[in-house]
């Protein structure tokens, strides 16, 4: 079985997906992929630099992330070319790790944590999405603590992603980590028990 972790930005992704894995499951990360597929001499990279030119490159043939997002960042055109360049290979990256762990270990539960994947439309790939809430206010505050960014920040970042009251309506499973972490790992103990994991 598979299921699709996703959230809002400091909703807590990462400790339920700890969660879960200290379960047993085994966790595809669609950031690390993110990061893979755009190291220095990748294809993937070259065709990102030769749209956006060679100041997106470090000195060391790495991907200069701060120049990239300074292009981008609030361009929609600049932003969906992009895209179209590191989606397909993120996408057929995770699709041939969830497959290889399914293959490999029939009987456990592949997470495969996803950020944006209701914005990415990746929703059909997966058996179910379990989404990882906190309501709006909370995700604030923690984003200020964790990032150290002033209030204004915080809400730009999590303006930039759909809203998590949005997400929550898409989920098969929510997932609320607005209370302490055993609270939250309670909740995590009724969804393996209830899918009949061990």
């Amino acid at each position: 079985m598979n299921i699709g972790l996703t959230g809002g930005i400091a909703c807590g992704k990462s400790t339920v997906s700890a969660m879960l894995v200290s379960r047993g499951a085994l966790l595809v990360d669609a950031d690390t992929i993110a990061r893979d597929v755009v190291e220095p001499g990748s294809p993937v990279l070259e065709q990102v630099a030769a749209q956006f030119g060679q100041a997106v490159l470090q000195a060391d043939g790495s991907l200069h992330r701060k120049k990239l997002g300074e292009i981008i960042f609030g361009n929609t055109e600049a932003r969906k070319q992009l895209e179209s360049i590191l989606h397909p290979p993120i996408r057929a990256q995770i699709r041939e790790q969830m497959e290889a762990y399914e293959r490999q270990f029939p009987d456990k539960l592949v997470v495969v944590d996803v950020p944006l994947l209701f914005e990415s439309n990746l929703s059909y790939l997966f058996e179910e999405v379990m989404v990882v809430y906190v309501p709006r206010w909370v995700q604030l505050e923690r984003l200020i603590e964790r990032d150290g960014l002033t209030e204004s920040a915080a809400n730009n970042r999590i303006e930039a992603q759909m809203s998590i009251e949005e997400k929550r309506k898409f989920a098969d499973v929510v997932i609320d980590n607005s209370g302490t972490w055993e609270e939250t790992n309670a909740e995590v103990e009724r969804f393996w028990l209830d899918k009949g994991l061990s």
